[in-house]
C-alpha cells in the first residue's frame, strides 16, 4: 500500500511540474565574426515569443530581392527598451539593420541595431553597448 501510494504521489508530482523548456546561446547560431549591415524595405515585424523577427527585403549585387530576416529581443525585452509594436516601424519603409549574420549561411542575422530614413539609430543589444 505504501509503495502505491509513493507510485502515485511521484505521478501527481510530476503532473504539476512546469515544463523544463531550453534556450539558446545566440553565439551559436549567429557568428560576431561575421557582421552585416544592410538595407531594405521593411515587409513584416513578428512580434513573437521568444524573438521577434524583423523580414527586411534587401536587392542583392545582381538586383534580386532577397528576404532577410533579423531576429531580435522578444516582445517584453523590446517594450522594456521603449519599442512600441504600434506606429514606430512602418511596412514599407526603408531601414538599415545592421548585425551578425547566422552561422549557416542563411539570410538570417541577429539585430544590433536599427537605422531610420532619417538617420535615427535604435540600438536593440543586451549588456554592455560598447561589446559586439
Amino acid at each position: 500500500m505504501t509503495r502505491l501510494f509513493a507510485v502515485f504521489a511521484a505521478l501527481a508530482l510530476l503532473s504539476i511540474a512546469p515544463p523544463a523548456t531550453g534556450h539558446h546561446a545566440i553565439q551559436a547560431q549567429f557568428d560576431f565574426e561575421s557582421p552585416v549591415k544592410l538595407t531594405g524595405t521593411l515587409q513584416k515585424v513578428e512580434w513573437i515569443n521568444p524573438h521577434a523577427h524583423f523580414i527586411l527585403d534587401v536587392k542583392d549585387e545582381s538586383g534580386t530581392i532577397k528576404s532577410w530576416s533579423f531576429e531580435t529581443l522578444g516582445p517584453g525585452g523590446l517594450r522594456r527598451a521603449g519599442l512600441s509594436r504600434a506606429g514606430l516601424f512602418k511596412v514599407g519603409d526603408t531601414y538599415t539593420i545592421s548585425g551578425y549574420a547566422a552561422r549557416n549561411g542563411r539570410e538570417n542575422a541577429f539585430m544590433k541595431d536599427i537605422a531610420f530614413a532619417d538617420g535615427k539609430v535604435i540600438t536593440v543589444w543586451f549588456g554592455d553597448p560598447n561589446a559586439k
